[in-house]
């Protein structure tokens, strides 16, 4: 290995061996409300988040969009706030929102300069307590949730590609189907489904308050308890836990659209660091998402995009932090006169020359080095630090699992990522699409 590459290698494990975890502090009100508090003095800022454990993952198949659907409304109006006036008031302030909703959780989040703490946690607790879910709001609002559905996916063909193929990839969980819902349903939702999803899951037991910045346990506790602990408990819902286990069989597909260039995608149902039966299993699974894909050393980029020049493009990656079971996913564009045969086949090749054979000792420390860097960036912005404690919580995972990530690479063995190779990358967990552009005209 080049002398320079080594001495960054071990920059990077002595940092994150011997750095100071930033101190947290978790207690929890009396109504269930679990609280998690960031202190990162570098600036005078603070991040504000809510999540709550509700995904489109725990839609009814019925019901497909609504988690998304009801985060709109989230910032329509309550009691006291008019429709968009959540929003205008953060910026009188300096400050900025947002939200997202994803497969395992809906989150939303306020940015300020630290002394406008107060206003975030009123603002966000008069939701909870006021929300109000107008008719003709919902119905306004729908539509501009189908547009969005209209111009990201079914009017690109790539996207509508993967849509189609995930709902192949993933049997028999919640996350077959999109998160923006299915067109047909989405457009059946009806005002009383969201008001019914705000009063299942949006309870103060469901639900995780990061805050993260240049704050005190002993200032936010007071705060907290003043806007927050009054709202009542309510009811917990149940999420049971969902699996592709047994595995469902080899799947195909082959979907015809208008895309430009063909594309191969190919997914394994694998565990994820919640379902698995071994925590090892996450992280040998994460190694070998960067053995394959992680930079242009990494096999798949210096083997078949530059060394064969089967693909335009290709690349792999591990999605190990859900709820339920995690996806290893395989996606490439082969070039002009390459099949989409022959490059599946090269790809399986690449599994199974690591399922035969360990990968080097160097090999294993650069894509630690490289999977541990991104770790690192992540975690240096005060966004990023409460993204990922209000993810592990939601998850329900320990945050400290993030102290521990470092260690927990380090004990994966090149025996580890070739077992996991073997073990879960196999035909019989796989779904495997051939995107073809149709004929035109």
């Amino acid at each position: 290995m080049h002398k320079l590459v080594v001495i960054t290698l071990a920059l990077l494990f002595s940092v994150a061996a011997n750095a100071q975890p930033p101190a947290t502090h978790a207690f929890q009100l009396d109504n269930g409300l679990k609280v998690l508090v960031r202190e990162d003095h570098r600036a005078p800022v603070v991040t504000v988040m809510v999540w709550f454990k509700a995904g489109s993952f725990d839609e009814a198949p019925y019901e497909t969009g609504l988690a998304h659907l009801l985060e709109h409304m989230m910032f329509k109006g309550t009691e006291h706030l008019g429709p968009g006036e959540f929003s205008r008031l953060v910026a009188r302030f300096g400050g900025s929102d947002n939200a997202f909703t994803s497969y395992d959780y809906t989150a939303y989040f306020q940015q300020y300069e630290v002394s406008r703490l107060p206003l975030a946690l009123e603002l966000e607790s008069e939701r909870l307590k006021n929300l109000k879910i107008d008719d003709q709001a919902f119905k306004k609002e729908l539509q501009v949730v189908m547009e969005e559905r209209r111009q990201r996916t079914d009017d690109n063909p790539n996207a509508l590609a993967w849509e189609k193929f995930q709902a192949v990839a993933r049997p028999g969980t919640g996350y077959a189907h999109p998160v923006i819902g299915w067109s047909n349903l989405l457009a059946q939702l009806q005002p009383e489904q969201a008001r019914s999803w705000f009063k299942r899951f949006y309870v103060p037991g469901n639900a995780t308050l990061v805050i993260a910045g240049d704050v005190t346990e002993a200032q936010v506790k007071p705060l907290v308890n003043r806007f927050f602990a009054g709202l009542p408990a309510g009811d917990t819902p149940p999420r049971p836990r969902q699996a592709v286990n047994p595995p469902a069989g080899e799947r195909r597909m082959t979907l015809h659209l208008p895309v430009k260039v063909p594309a191969l995608y190919m997914m394994y149902n694998v565990p994820s660091l919640t379902t698995a039966e071994e925590k090892k299993t996450f992280y040998a699974l994460t190694l070998l998402g960067g053995v394959l894909d992680g930079g242009l050393s990494a096999r798949i980029e210096s083997r078949l995009v530059r060394g064969q020049r089967l693909a335009a493009g290709a690349g792999a990656g591990y999605d190990g932090l859900n709820r339920g079971d995690g996806a290893f996913t395989l996606t490439a564009s082969p070039n002009p006169g390459v099949s989409l045969d022959r490059l599946e086949a090269a790809l399986k090749e690449q599994i199974q020359q690591l399922a035969q054979t360990p990968p080097s000792e160097a090999e294993m420390d650069r894509v630690r080095a490289g999977v541990l860097a991104d770790q690192i960036y992540q975690r240096d912005s005060v966004m990023g630090q409460a993204m990922e404690l209000g993810m592990l919580s939601t998850l329900g995972l320990d945050w400290r699992l993030s102290e521990q990530f470092s260690e927990n690479l380090e004990a994966v063995t090149p025996e580890d990522v070739r077992d996991a190779a073997r073990r879960w990358l196999v035909a019989e967990r796989s779904a495997v699409a051939h995107v073809i552009p149709e004929e035109q005209p």
